[in-house]
């Protein structure tokens, strides 16, 4: 599971969304973050459907691959969906076994939540899987570049927010290693009961971080030795360069945030 991990990592390909400015990638993530909660009935739902796959096919990112990296995560929006049905009761009753009580209110909103949850993680993984950690730092920057004039840290903000999101795939491959040194050492994660799991993750915790230490005053060294001193009087080598491809993304997610204020 550690190594289908999707999150931070970078998928060198040829697609429109590579070529994107990542102020627009930015842009476009954030506005889609606001405008999937207006979402409130099948045909809203279905135009965000449809975003999300015009998307993931602009990306020639393989739809297994994606799918697959965010596996682990289909358990917590399974979670989310029985939890609207056991505990939402509005609507019709549409089935009763002892304590156990659905309604169609229930019913409906888990499946609506599941799907907004659904949607979000494919449009955010999309961000890194097309965005290098690099195009990501000069984005966020460029964009809060105003607040530069109040004292406030922008580039160290965005490096700082760069380097987290590098650091998870890295930190997730670490954790891969471990477990594979526990396991032929005898460690079984699988099996046994929950507080015997609980136990064989411990041991886990103290070389993984020890590691991820090791990691951090590594870059630490080698941005030192580069003689990195922050923002100040640094120049850019790529500069970003907003293209008609980037009109059409802020204009197509508007158009989708009027007819979403419509059909609701």
């Amino acid at each position: 599971m550690m190594e289908k991990m999707i999150f931070g990592r970078y998928i060198p390909v040829d697609s429109p969304l590579h070529k994107m400015d990542p102020r627009a990638k930015l842009l476009t993530i954030i506005i889609f973050i606001a405008v999937v909660f207006l979402a409130d009935n099948t045909l809203t739902y279905g135009l965000l459907a449809i975003f999300t796959l015009a998307a993931i096919w602009l990306s020639n990112i393989p739809i297994k691959f994606l799918f697959n990296g965010l596996k682990f995560l289909f358990w917590i929006i399974l979670f989310t969906f029985f939890l609207h049905i056991f505990f939402t009761k509005e609507g019709d009753l549409l089935y009763k076994f002892g304590f156990i009580e659905i309604y169609q209110g229930g019913l409906r909103q888990g499946i609506f939540i599941s799907l907004r949850f659904f949607f979000l993680l494919l449009v955010t993984s999309l961000l890194t899987l097309t965005t290098t950690p690099i195009e990501i730092t000069d984005g966020i920057e460029s964009l809060l570049k105003p607040l530069k004039k109040v004292g406030f840290p922008v580039h160290e903000l965005s490096l700082m927010i760069s380097i987290a999101l590098r650091f998870i795939p890295t930190l997730m491959d670490e954790t891969d290693k471990i477990m594979k040194a526990q396991m032929a050492r005898g460690v079984d994660f699988s099996e046994g009961t929950i507080k015997q799991r609980a136990k064989a993750v411990v041991p886990l915790l103290i070389p993984l971080f020890i590691n991820a230490f090791k990691r951090a005053e590594e870059l630490a060294t080698a941005m030192e030795a580069r003689g990195y001193r922050g923002g100040e009087g640094r120049t850019k080598y790529r500069l970003l360069k907003w293209g008609m491809i980037d009109n059409i993304a802020i204009l197509t997610l508007l158009i989708l945030t009027i007819l979403l204020l419509v059909f609701r």
